[in-house]
């Protein structure tokens, strides 16, 4: 595979074989205000009732922009696509790659598999009732748990742990249950786990939707227990600006200071119909925008275990499953934006995810007008391996976690 670098000048990506530079240090966020929101569960407060300025000072508009591109001011600074140095690879084990998996040729039904690297060793860790999906995978950095989200049949979208070999499934209680008042259309989903196992942050919706577009009016990260306790709403992007957009698929850096995201903006947000990543604080400051919004980043992005990149996918305008995106990495600063995959194709790619032990990154791939299949590369793009072959599944959102494959 040829390894190709992205130069983003103006509003349209290009393609450019860059020599190796020194990397940029990676700029340090001075200290943000505190969290000044809290869950707003039990305590009564409806949606938009707490000010923006009381909860995010730092962020002067719903959705905050750099005053200055990241990959265009280092254009300025001629190091666009540079290379990070060298990181040293954690000793944390490869183990089972954990990926959602459709059961049925309408995909109305999906389950969680688990699958080696290799592809030899493949097993179905959850059992989903006929049209219910389960999606989004993340397993817990020690590798004993999974979590997912179940949609459909009685569940509006909710998050479950399992044990590695899928034993022992559970449903987190929801916010709901707890006593939120905010309750209409609510879900719970894309959970992902802090680096210490204390904590899932995850994705919740709620609010009415809006008849035309089907936007629902709020969507932003809390965070919670894995027992389900102690809530925290992170986020507040939508908070003033309902119906803008869907915040979604959070993961954590590996040192559980921060959390990169997908922010996907509806027909009435601003810019419409667009995606970028984002960047917080754990305590829910130091909001910022991470990749330009013509790079079109969405989905679950994936730290590499030394915190020094960021991979992620992106996508054209239009339908999801179009293609012509590709897999990109990023340093947590927003510069050296290099693209992992040969460019323009007419492969649909997904979710990426580095090995535990940096080296290799999974991800999901599908050909033209053909399903989705597992596939792995080095950490700089060459070497792409095939690890699934089971035409019509449609296997995606690829796990890589520790957890090693039982009896």
């Amino acid at each position: 595979m040829t390894r190709t670098r992205t130069r983003l000048s103006g509003t349209t990506p290009t393609i450019h074989r860059t020599t190796p530079a020194k990397a940029r240090t990676r700029h340090r966020a001075g200290a943000g205000l505190l969290l000044a929101g809290t869950l707003l569960t039990g305590c009564g407060a409806q949606p938009g009732d707490i000010p923006l300025s009381e909860i995010r000072a730092e962020s002067p508009t719903p959705t905050p922009t750099p005053a200055v591109e990241p990959a265009v001011a280092d254009a300025a600074a001629g190091v666009v696509g540079a290379d990070a140095a060298t990181p040293t690879a954690p000793s944390a084990p490869n183990g089972l790659i954990a990926a959602r998996v459709y059961l049925d040729q309408d995909r109305l039904t999906s389950a969680i598999f688990s699958v080696t690297a290799d592809g030899r060793t493949r097993r179905q860790l959850t059992q989903p009732a006929d049209r219910t999906r389960d999606d989004h995978p993340a397993w817990s950095p020690d590798g004993t748990t999974l979590a997912f989200d179940r949609t459909g049949g009685d569940s509006p979208g909710r998050i479950w742990t399992a044990s590695a070999d899928g034993q022992n499934a559970r449903q987190l209680g929801s916010l709901c249950e707890a006593g939120a008042t905010d309750c209409l259309n609510e879900t719970e989903t894309t959970p992902a786990w802090s680096p210490d196992g204390k904590q899932l942050a995850f994705t919740r919706t709620w609010g009415s939707s809006d008849p035309t577009t089907e936007q629902i009016q709020y969507s932003d990260l809390y965070v919670i227990a894995p027992d389900g306790t102690t809530a925290q709403r992170i986020t507040f992007l939508t908070n003033d600006t309902p119906y803008s957009g869907t915040v979604t698929d959070p993961a954590w850096s590996p040192d559980g200071k921060q959390l990169v995201f997908s922010y996907r903006t509806s027909a009435t947000g601003q810019p419409a119909d667009s995606r970028a990543l984002y960047l917080v604080n754990a305590d829910g400051t130091g909001l910022r925008r991470l990749t330009p919004w013509e790079l079109r980043a969405g989905d679950r992005a994936n730290w590499s275990p030394d915190g020094s990149r960021i991979v992620f996918t992106t996508y054209p305008a239009g339908s999801d499953n179009a293609p012509g995106g590709g897999i990109y990495t990023v340093h947590p600063d927003g510069t050296a934006v290099e693209a992992l995959t040969p460019g323009p194709s007419d492969i649909t790619y997904g979710v990426a995810s580095y090995s535990p032990d940096g080296t290799a990154i999974a991800f999901a791939q599908a050909p033209a007008d053909g399903t989705s299949e597992l596939y792995t590369m080095r950490a700089d793009g060459s070497g792409v391996a095939r690890v699934t072959d089971t035409p019509g599944r449609g296997e995606s959102r690829p796990n890589w976690g520790t957890a090693q494959p039982q009896g």
